[in-house]
């Protein structure tokens, strides 16, 4: 999956939850000065929460791989920005692997924000984690992500 390295990216990442939990997808749109590249996925039954923390780590992977240096996330999701900016404390014993899987991929980001946008800045990933489920569209085999058991 590598390709040539991109110094910055911004991202728009999306979890969705047909029922809490119920049937699950991820979204995310990566833009760097290369071609953008989405990623879609389903998850199978899982919680809002659990889809959205794929959805980040799906993105740091991605950027990984692809060289990104400096990544800016935008999530409509409230407690993910603030879990990971660590002003929330992540309660949900199920949700603490993840939430650490998600720490550990942005440690290996020199340069890393996450910023909390309006749902209506976040309709491209909003309707890319739609499709994922509509389409039950496998995750990328790339990706390193376990759904946990609630």
């Amino acid at each position: 999956m590598t390709s040539p390295a991109a110094p910055s990216a911004r991202a728009w990442i999306d979890g969705a939850s047909w029922g809490n939990p119920g049937e699950a997808g991820i979204g995310v749109l990566l833009e760097t000065d290369r071609v953008p590249a989405e990623i879609v996925g389903y998850l199978g039954k899982a919680t809002n929460n659990v889809a959205e923390y794929a959805a980040l780590i799906a993105v740091l992977e991605l950027a990984a791989d692809r060289g990104v240096r400096k990544l800016v996330v935008y999530s409509d999701s409230q407690p993910l920005v603030r879990q990971v900016h660590g002003a929330y404390r992540v309660k949900a014993p199920h949700l603490v692997p993840i939430f650490l899987q998600a720490l550990k991929l942005r440690q290996t980001m020199p340069d890393f924000t996450i910023e909390h946008v309006a749902r209506e800045e976040n309709k491209e990933a909003d309707r890319l984690a739609s499709q994922a489920i509509d389409l039950q569209a496998a995750l990328p085999s790339w990706l390193e992500f376990e759904v946990p058991s609630q």
